[in-house]
């Protein structure tokens, strides 16, 4: 099918023949003729694909052209790129193109509307509030978000015949869960109407007209009541000397279903089906004065409902709102909404953004009121053409979101994060088990690192491993008290699980507390093959622990990647000495203890703590000493014991520390610590022992 039919093209002409009425002088030379090149060359025309509905897009365009120019304010930039969007959106035209011939502005407006495009391709879950902040930070420039909805509202009125329902429900229930509530927050609350007007009617047609139809037959009955109530109401009003005038307004089909919903009744149950709007023609410096006069004058005639006082006067709404709202008892005992404004105060709230250009003083306190307040100046560009007022629309950015994040689960959730957070705090978030066991993550299918900062935008997947434990480091990573909590507790129940065990294995040396000390989690630390822990992972962050009793200063131990002078203790439940095979245990309070690898409790300790458990062996042998206990078992003699000590006491490079003896059934048992230099004295006197007469084991314990 051509982009163009015959009646598209006449309409497209007319289209373009009534926008440049509309903009005035803001168009610059040529930029007309440029427009109408690209619209309407062949070779490009022909490829732009109708959307859904069979609709020629370009058509859509230009309306939505039209009516940002004309309930939005937008000017040159703003138009150019709307026009210019199917082009852009489907690459028959390229972003370097816009900026060569009509300027950077649009190039970066239409540079936004892509970004969008790519923003909804990502996520198929967009019915939350934070797919909508995510939106607004993702368009970088408010032109871009404000031409969305224009072009909401345009694909509204135009998909009321289509034979595709299931299309059409999909673009209505975005219209009023995402375009309708971003229309409320800009301002834009007649372009909010109409979208939540037009959604109603497609989302749930019956009820739509029943209010429909009912709003009609009662229009006769609703006309002469507003006028009964208007009358006395305007007489009052000029004999105070006000100068207005006076609307009053049926609610919209949407406002009455709601009340519908709300207050579970019938179309005849919905008591304010209509509100009078007072219109004062009031100077800026009496506006507040005169507002509360015609209030209190309404107030005198007809009871008021103190309950329904809205004062959006002394503190207008985030968006530049500003209204007296009350409710008061009309004749026939009719509750009725009056809302009293004035001419400055009802252009703003008409047309939201497009009327800030019209007035100046409008009030700016933070947040979205400094970033109206901001539009408000920009706008006025088109009214006077001041090149540094174009600057500034140039480069207002969506920015009110600056201290969040939103990112993507691999599933197209959006989760909102604060500024700074990491991918730990992301893992944290998704589950607690998933940020104890988290090693990393690919962000965007890239590998990156625990401590990786997230960005709007982001899709991340935590990468786990069953070996992985959090560590106290850990808390100064993540940057939501969520996660830190989550931490704290894993933390506190491994103490607990330790102390438990450690009481119940008897593995406690009974060696005095030693002082706190903290080992901080390298950058790079993984779990290796062997379900140990890199000691390359730690780095001593406190006091140092003092060296176990009988060593000297020599480094005699190397801890897994020639890292040497780490403190650590032998632990007392096996005794380690110079030329045993080793492991170092990583305690709660930080130490290191060292365990030979036949340790009773080294199978446990793997099991139960392997994420703790690190690599050591010994280094050069130094001067240091250890104490031994061996066991030996021989005939109930007297005389075997003295050749036992006798032979102790003659070796030279070795001490005896002390002995306890049991006897029973004929045979003794004595355990016997020594001092010695390694495993070789050990081998040596064990031999020894195993020679004395009587002796029938000696075993080391």
């Amino acid at each position: 099918m051509p982009t163009f039919t015959d009646t598209e093209r006449t309409q497209a002409l007319d289209i373009i023949d009534a926008l440049r009425h509309k903009i005035g002088t803001a168009l610059l030379p040529n930029d007309e003729e440029k427009l109408r090149r690209i619209l309407f060359r062949n070779h490009a025309a022909q490829e732009v694909s109708r959307d859904t509905f069979a609709i020629n897009p370009i058509i859509t365009a230009l309306k939505t052209a039209t009516l940002a120019v004309e309930e939005i304010g937008l000017r040159r930039d703003g138009l150019i790129a709307t026009i210019l969007s199917p082009f852009i959106l489907n690459h028959l035209l390229s972003l370097e193109e816009v900026e060569e011939t009509f300027g950077t502005p649009p190039r970066n407006i239409l540079h936004g509307l892509l970004r969008v495009q790519e923003l909804y391709s990502r996520t198929p879950v967009i019915e939350s509030d934070n797919f909508r902040n995510l939106l607004l930070s993702f368009a970088e420039d408010m032109r871009v978000i404000l031409i969305m909805i224009a072009n909401r509202v345009v694909i509204m009125r135009e998909i009321r015949d289509v034979t595709n329902l299931e299309a059409q429900r999909r673009v209505a229930e975005e219209a009023s869960y995402l375009y309708a509530p971003l229309a409320h927050k800009l301002g834009l609350y007649k372009l909010k109407s109409e979208l939540e007007d037009l959604s109603l009617k497609y989302l749930d047609h019956d009820a739509y007209y029943h209010i429909k139809e009912k709003l009609s037959t009662t229009k006769r009955a609703r006309d002469k009541y507003i006028a009964d109530f208007i009358d006395p109401v305007r007489q009052r009003l000029e004999a105070a000397g006000l100068r207005f005038h006076i609307k009053g307004r049926t609610k919209s089909i949407h406002s009455i279903w709601q009340k519908m919903q709300k207050q579970r009744c019938p179309f005849e149950g919905v008591y304010d089906l209509f509100a009078i709007r007072i219109i004062l023609d009031s100077p800026e410096d009496r506006e507040k004065m005169e507002c509360w006069q015609a209030y209190s004058i309404v107030t005198d005639m007809y009871q008021p409902n103190p309950k329904r006082l809205r004062d959006w006067l002394s503190v207008p709404k985030s968006n530049g709102y500003e209204s007296l709202h009350i409710t008061v008892l009309g004749p026939e005992q009719k509750w009725v909404e009056v809302q009293i404004r004035t001419s400055r105060m009802d252009e703003i709230a008409e047309h939201g953004l497009a009327a800030h250009w019209r007035y100046k003083g409008i009030r700016a306190g933070g947040g979205m009121d400094e970033w109206l307040a901001a539009i408000r100046s920009a706008l006025e560009a088109g009214e006077g053409s001041a090149a540094d007022s174009r600057e500034m629309m140039d480069h207002l950015r969506m920015d009110m979101y600056e201290d969040e994040v939103f990112v993507f689960t691999p599933k197209g959730e959006i989760r909102k994060f604060p500024l700074g957070a990491t991918v730990l705090d992301f893992a944290y978030q998704i589950h607690s088990r998933i940020g104890n066991q988290c090693i990393g993550a690919r962000i965007n299918g890239r590998n990156v690192q625990i401590r990786e900062r997230l960005h709007s935008g982001d899709t991340i997947e935590i990468t786990t491993s069953s070996q992985q434990h959090p560590k106290r480091d850990w808390l100064d990573i993540v940057k939501t008290s969520h996660a830190r909590n989550k931490i704290r507790k894993a933390l506190n129940d491994m103490e607990k699980e330790e102390e438990t065990y450690v009481s119940s294995k008897n593995v406690n040396d009974g060696q005095h507390p030693q002082p706190p000390s903290v080992l901080r989690g390298a950058e790079n630390g993984n779990d290796n093959g062997t379900g140990a822990h890199s000691a390359a992972d730690y780095v001593l962050q406190t006091d140092r622990l003092p060296r176990p009793s009988g060593l000297g200063d020599d480094d005699v131990l190397v801890i897994d990647c020639n890292l040497k002078g780490i403190d650590y203790n032998l632990a007392r439940c096996c005794n380690p000495i110079y030329g045993d095979d080793i492991f170092g245990f990583v305690t709660v309070s930080g130490g290191i203890k060292i365990h030979r690898t036949t340790c009773p409790n080294a199978t446990q300790l793997r099991q139960r703590f392997g994420y703790r458990i690190v690599k050591a062996r010994w280094s050069g042998k130094g001067s240091a000493q250890y104490d031994l206990t061996l066991q030996v078992i021989g005939n109930d003699d007297i005389s075997i014991v003295n050749n036992i000590t006798s032979l102790i006491t003659k070796e030279g490079d070795l001490s005896l520390r002390c002995i306890n003896i049991d006897t029973g059934d004929g045979l003794f048992k004595a355990d016997i610590t020594v001092r010695l230099g390694d495993t070789t004295h050990m081998q040596t006197l064990i031999k020894k022992l195993r020679g004395v007469k009587g002796v029938r084991a000696v075993s080391r314990k």
